[in-house]
């Protein structure tokens, strides 16, 4: 089924651009033009007026885009069932993802999911959480996955599992031998952060605001764009930080960092879902959710990753016998 020039049309309805559309769906933007030049030449009519930098959808381009959003969805509805009764399932599959999620917990899931369905190539495009959630507005991804908190507008939010963060620093820091602290106590302490839109900044930001603490009560040293180097930095001796568990768990365990517990306060956090309302799932999307929805992650977190990787081992072999 020929349904390109019915998506071309949509992308560029959705984001009222021919230069976004064309970033979106991998073509150039005079191969988008004629795509649009094609469906105007089936129709004999325009289908967007082009004026003033602007693209507005015509009386006709929005009848079209009307029936064109119900065509694909038909389209996706037919690729589900026909998925059901062969028990093949096969396409493309983009995630969004916030750092954390996307360097910690999916090359697992994703590995476990590509064995159970080969046939389905999985893109992934990693930002922080406003960044995902730029993706997902402009299409660029079928859905994300974030931490912190998202504006729930025009948004669906579906919890996944809950992430702790914990304070970290070098092992020859004062505190490395300490029992916990009082939250307060950081104030003391050079504190290394994520940038501004991180999702692991804005939730330690509104926790600490909670305890009567601004953000400029901290003595910030460095403002770093990922966790990676916020852990090399953390090591040297350069501050201290608090990250998630998950970016924290093979440091801790190989005693290259050290952690220790808030007295007066756990911070707890989502890790979340996300995709537009009315947002029409293919089979090859509802296929991963399933998946992701029941992925033993706490036995990822709590395992050594040698264990863990044993036991996908062992489960490959026993479903290879089967």
């Amino acid at each position: 089924m020929d349904d390109h020039k019915l998506k071309v049309f949509c992308t560029v309805a959705e984001t009222k651009s021919f230069s976004k559309a064309s970033e979106i769906i991998h073509l150039t933007q005079p191969a988008v033009s004629l795509q649009i030049q094609a469906l105007e030449e089936i129709y004999g009519t325009r289908l967007f007026d082009r004026s003033n930098n602007t693209v507005i959808l015509t009386r006709a381009g929005s009848l079209l885009y009307k029936y064109a959003r119900e065509i694909l969805g038909l389209y996706s509805s037919v690729e589900k069932e026909i998925g059901e009764i062969t028990g093949l399932v096969k396409g493309n599959l983009s995630i969004g993802a916030s750092t954390t999620i996307a360097n910690y917990l999916l090359p697992s899931v994703i590995v476990d999911f590509r064995k159970k369905y080969p046939k389905i190539r999985v893109n992934l495009q990693v930002g922080n959480t406003k960044g995902v959630m730029e993706f997902l507005n402009s299409g660029t991804v079928d859905i994300g996955l974030v931490e912190g908190e998202v504006q729930r507008q025009k948004i669906v939010v579906e919890k996944i599992l809950t992430d702790e963060l914990v304070l970290i620093m070098s092992p020859a820091h004062h505190w490395a031998k300490r029992r916990d602290i009082s939250i307060s106590e950081i104030t003391q302490e050079p504190f290394i952060v994520r940038e501004e839109g991180s999702g692991t900044r804005q939730m330690i930001e509104k926790n600490l605001e909670k305890q009567g603490i601004s953000p400029d009560d901290l003595k910030v040293s460095l403002v770093l764009g990922s966790t990676e180097a916020i852990k090399s930095a953390v090591e040297d001796g350069m501050g201290v930080s608090i990250i998630s568990a998950w970016a924290a768990k093979k440091e801790i365990r190989h005693g290259i960092l050290k952690t220790v517990t808030f007295k007066d306060i756990k911070l707890l956090r989502n890790f979340s879902l996300i995709y537009p309302k009315g947002y029409i799932k293919s089979h090859t999307v509802e296929q991963f959710l399933e998946f992701l929805k029941i992925f033993p992650f706490e036995d990822l977190l709590n395992l050594r990753g040698e264990e863990y990787s044993a036991r996908r081992r062992e489960d490959s072999a026993v479903g290879s016998v089967v």
